[in-house]
């Protein structure tokens, strides 16, 4: 498997993994308090509307652009994403933001939950459908974006869209087993790895695709695929050279009695 390949793996397989960690939170506590019919069907129309919108996308994108403006365009906005998700984790590592405590999400959505007015609508209790509803379908929605821009880039679709898929088959029977949320799981060293992820591969297509500024085909990094390995170290130094700036400089917050910040190295 070569760097390329295992990448687009790797990459999917952990964003999937976190993205429906945090939608399998939201489901389960719309199930334990508004019922577990309503929640599955809100969560099960998501799964459908998001198989859509990927064949609307993927075609779309795979259609209409140029292989060399393809690169280019899914680049840079591989980039903005990656970077967003690195911006986030940098913060939390350097104890300017919370890290991220699927257990508290949970006891907030069971709380909102159990508040929430009993309004019934074709036989489902509307609040757990629209909820689960939005909660799987905004999350997935992250996942079908990396899906099918790893995808269509690398060459692969079936292979990024089959590790997503196991991303998600490996949630849901660890949360039905577990009937709670996963919240064992280092999320915040996976989103932190995934932005590194998201980053890296964003500047190799972003890059290669600047050949289409000149009408011309995809420029060719020196090295092929092992300059992703240069640029991946790359993103990992500076941003670790952020979070030892962040920790010293005043406002920090309190740290939390975890030392899962310390291990995203």
């Amino acid at each position: 498997m070569g760097h390329a390949t295992g990448g687009l793996v790797a990459g999917t397989f952990v964003a999937a993994f976190v993205e429906f960690v945090e939608a399998l939170t939201i489901v389960l506590a719309m199930a334990l308090t508004r019922g577990w019919r309503s929640a599955l069907a809100g969560a099960g129309c998501a799964a459908l509307a998001l198989a859509g919108f990927t064949a609307v996308l993927g075609y779309a994108l795979a259609t209409w652009l140029p292989r060399s403006v393809l690169q280019l365009v899914v680049g840079a906005l591989l980039l903005i994403f990656g970077l967003q998700w690195l911006r986030k984790a940098i913060l939390r590592s350097a104890g300017r933001k919370e890290l991220h405590d699927e257990d508290l999400a949970f006891a907030r959505r069971r709380a909102a939950g159990a508040q929430a007015e009993v309004r019934q609508r074709f036989g489902l209790d509307w609040f757990g459908f629209v909820v689960s509803f939005k909660g799987v379908f905004l999350e997935g929605a992250e996942v079908v974006f990396i899906v099918v821009t790893f995808g269509i880039n690398a060459g692969n679709v079936p292979v990024a869209a089959a590790s997503a898929a196991a991303a998600g088959i490996v949630v849901a029977a660890v949360g039905a087993v577990a009937a709670r949320p996963l919240s064992a799981v280092p999320e915040n060293t996976l989103k932190y790895a995934v932005g590194l992820l998201l980053a890296t591969y964003g500047t190799f297509w972003s890059v290669t695709g600047l050949g289409a500024l000149h009408g011309g085909a995809s420029l060719v990094w020196p090295g092929g695929d092992w300059a992703l390995l240069v640029i991946f170290a790359g993103w990992l130094a500076l941003s670790r050279l952020l979070v030892g700036a962040l920790r010293r400089a005043p406002g920090s917050l309190s740290r939390q009695p975890t030392d899962e910040a310390e291990r995203v190295a």
